[in-house]
């Protein structure tokens, strides 16, 4: 479904450029959840805004469900298998759209028809039910919101969705809500994931593999099971797990 092959990301021009991402190589296979952990700035939301063109300046092989992309400009095709679910759900939302006015404008820029049943289905997928349609973002809680968020991703029937943090901003309570809805959509709807986190017991629940990156680079790729073994060949990621604070071996 993904592989990104000798990825470099940069920002600003000769003289002072920045390497947010250099070299960077992975694969993530169709129906495969796959997580992206390191400390902050060690590039994992910059490798996912590269592949959604939210990052131009980047060289390197990008393909998605066996399409190379290029640059920043992205075909509809391509926002239809492709959707990103981003850190803050306020952020990401429209202060003055209504959620029924999000998920319509969504669906109406894809192509859908049967706008209104959509959007009651859309709903109910993610544990809300139609008494939220009308409601603001401010009338939300951050768990509501983020549900929002989330159905907006799924509105263009996508194959792909990255996740940025997606439960980072929410309250300790609401977290394992939210992972467990992403859990039960990936099962029903087939879909692939590439989740960034620093939070190694939500990789350790989530995916099957996962990528630790270190100062924009990728130092070792393991499966979860050598995750929760706390058995990573490289020290770097050794030293990342013991000080995960609240990892938990399960």
């Amino acid at each position: 479904m993904l592989n990104v092959d000798h990825l470099d990301v940069w920002f600003g021009k000769p003289p002072e450029v920045f390497h947010a991402v250099r070299d960077a190589s992975f694969h993530v296979a169709e129906g495969e959840s796959f997580g992206l952990v390191g400390e902050s700035g060690s590039g994992k939301s910059t490798i996912l805004r590269a592949i959604t063109g939210l990052v131009d300046s980047w060289s390197g092989k990008i393909e998605v469900a066996g399409e190379a992309i290029h640059g920043r400009r992205r075909s509809k095709g391509f926002h239809r298998t492709v959707q990103m679910v981003f850190q803050d759900p306020y952020a990401s939302l429209h202060p003055r759209h209504s959620v029924d006015r999000v998920l319509s404008e969504t669906l109406k820029l894809q192509g859908m028809d049967d706008i209104d049943a959509r959007i009651d289905r859309l709903l109910a997928q993610v544990g809300l039910g139609s008494g939220f349609r009308f409601r603001y973002p401010h009338q939300l809680s951050g768990g509501q919101r983020q549900r929002v968020a989330i159905a907006r991703a799924l509105a263009a029937e996508p194959r792909l969705l990255l996740l940025d943090e997606p439960t980072s901003a929410l309250d300790v309570s609401v977290q394992a809500e939210i992972l467990n809805l992403l859990a039960d959509l990936r099962r029903d709807r087939g879909l692939t994931y590439v989740m960034v986190s620093h939070d190694l017991s939500v990789v350790a629940h989530m995916c099957d593999r996962l990528a630790v990156m270190r100062a924009g680079q990728v130092v070792e790729i393991m499966d979860v099971a050598t995750l929760r073994a706390q058995a990573p060949a490289d020290q770097y990621s050794r030293d990342l797990i013991a000080a995960s604070l609240g990892y938990a071996r399960s």
